[in-house]
């Protein structure tokens, strides 16, 4: 009887967004991919923002009701009828009159799980412009390959019109691939030369006191670059949300200088390589919102590439949802533990328990790596060991709960409400 009543809600959504869509027809910005989606959502809106009326998705509005709601304007019902008649009588409100503060672009992060979600989506809200950030080995056990992963998310670049654009991750073998199949036009973006927009000379970006504050990197495109600075992020990864921006906004006609400063205020979402201060003086980069093989070794990267003389902490967690690949991926991590010099290694669960054999086996001591059963027990062992300086990565896959660990450990947890995710009510223990 309850799926019932879903499907029902999500046809009557569907047809309420198309609705407002035809009234209003504003540009649809779609995003998608394996990892990185929600960053690029937020770094495209970042960018648009101060040159058109936007909107993005929000929460994880980003599916079959999620992504109606946000065209709509409007807040889930929950489990209130009422709450979901006053949806409705939203949509009312704006058929029967012209709302004028309406968005010119909705950037909408496109998130599928099963094959046809794509489709689905697409054939609610048509894209003008549809941006692809990676395929990797997340959501196997639905997709079974990474051949079946990339001809589902390609349906949101494959469905472009002529005069539409194909933003693609032209680092990602792919995605890259998927320009063959578009008749929109296409601009790539990453760190390769063979990419349109790229990013060059990347550096971890110190102020005068020798504080780490962010990242920084030249941005070229078509034989021009400028400076650009992203505070507060640590995550190499996070400059392919920043181009997959610049990449749209060159799109929309903005300039790269315009492109840089706007860019100066993005601010990764909750979880995704943001630097918190951390007790004791210490450094963290919360990573805790989820987890892949491909966005953990990232993280890992940036971690061993960060220069000082205090230890370095990666405090990892279960990568679930992959299937086939669970040994593989994790053992995939240790080694990347080892490469990049990691000091000490604590993991949470089961599964990240091949992470510290994978690191042990590669050479790391075994008075080096710890393992837990949950993240509570981790962040409270941490924070007994921490010392000024140390620098601190904290990441696993969503139902690991790792910001637990970010809260234990954090300078001021009074602000985990406005840092880190998975914080309201629906979340509590």
């Amino acid at each position: 009887m309850k799926s019932f009543f879903k499907k029902l809600l999500q046809f009557h959504l569907a047809l309420a967004a198309k609705a407002v869509l035809k009234k209003y027809q504003p540009d649809i910005v779609g995003v998608t991919g394996s990892v990185g989606k929600t960053s690029a959502k937020d770094a495209i809106y970042t960018v648009l923002s101060p040159k058109f009326p936007a909107r993005r998705n929000v929460k994880n509005y980003n599916n079959e009701i999620g992504l109606p709601l946000t065209i709509i304007g409007a807040e889930t019902g929950g489990n209130s009828a009422l709450g979901w008649l006053g949806v409705f009588a939203k949509v009312l409100g704006l058929l029967l009159k012209r709302d004028r503060n309406y968005p010119r672009i909705l950037v909408l992060e496109m998130g599928v799980d099963r094959i046809g979600d794509m489709k689905y989506l697409t054939a609610l809200a048509p894209c003008k412009v549809g941006v692809v950030t990676s395929v990797a080995p997340v959501h196997l056990e639905y997709f079974k390959t990474l051949e079946k992963i990339t001809r589902e998310k390609s349906v949101i670049v494959t469905h472009l019109k002529k005069d539409g654009w194909a933003v693609l991750n032209g680092d990602n073998e792919y995605v890259a691939g998927m320009a063959e199949h578009v008749r929109a036009k296409v601009l790539t973006y990453g760190f390769g030369a063979q990419c349109a927009v790229r990013a060059k000379e990347i550096n971890i970006s110190e102020n005068s006191e020798r504080e780490v504050v962010g990242l920084s990197f030249k941005l070229a495109y078509d034989g021009n670059t400028v400076p650009v600075l992203l505070p507060n992020i640590l995550g190499e990864h996070l400059i392919y949300a920043a181009l997959s921006a610049a990449a749209v906004a060159i799109a929309y006609g903005l300039n790269l200088l315009e492109i840089a400063e706007a860019l100066r205020g993005f601010a990764a979402p909750r979880g995704r390589m943001n630097l918190i201060a951390g007790v004791k003086g210490t450094y963290i980069i919360d990573d805790s919102y989820n987890a892949g093989p491909d966005s953990m070794a990232a993280a890992v990267n940036t971690l061993g590439k960060i220069k000082t003389r205090a230890d370095k902490y990666a405090v990892l967690g279960d990568m679930l949802e992959l299937g086939d690949y669970t040994e593989e991926g994790h053992r995939l991590i240790g080694r990347a533990i080892w490469e990049s010099g990691i000091s000490y290694l604590i993991t949470v669960g089961e599964r990240a328990k091949l992470i510290a054999a994978e690191a042990q086996k590669c050479g790391l001591e075994g008075d080096n790596a710890y393992s837990f059963d949950n993240s509570t027990e981790a962040g409270r062992f941490l924070q007994a060991r921490i010392k000024p300086g140390d620098f601190i990565l904290v990441k696993g896959s969503q139902g690991m709960r790792m910001e637990k660990v970010t809260k234990e450990i954090m300078a001021e947890p009074l602000r985990a409400g406005a840092l880190l995710v998975r914080q309201d009510k629906s979340w509590n223990d």
